[in-house]
């Protein structure tokens, strides 16, 4: 290989790579043939978006946490909605069976 070659694989690196950097916008001056960005791509913002509050924590809850009667109410009343489904099925599915 000779040094021409070689420095024109060199230069050509360097510049892919530096087209894939982070504050580029290489791709933006590109036809979209080669690569770059699509004619209805709105612009770029002027300013950067602030980084989102990870780590902020939520305010407290407003609701409390069930006593036990409410909890024994609920799982009661669930149960019953599970039985009342379960015979409605049942019926659903002997009514089928008739001719």
């Amino acid at each position: 290989m000779s040094r021409r070659s070689l420095a024109a694989a060199l230069i050509a690196g360097a510049v892919v790579l530096a087209g894939c950097s982070a504050g580029s916008m290489v791709a933006d001056h590109l036809p979209n043939a080669v690569g770059g960005l699509p004619d209805a791509t709105p612009q770029r913002p002027t300013t950067s978006m602030p980084y989102p509050a990870v780590h902020d924590m939520p305010p407290p809850r407003a609701t409390t946490v069930l006593t036990d009667a409410e909890t024994k109410k609920l799982e009661s009343d669930l149960v019953a909605a599970r039985n009342r489904a379960a015979e409605a099925a049942a019926r659903s599915a002997g009514d089928d069976d008739k001719p």
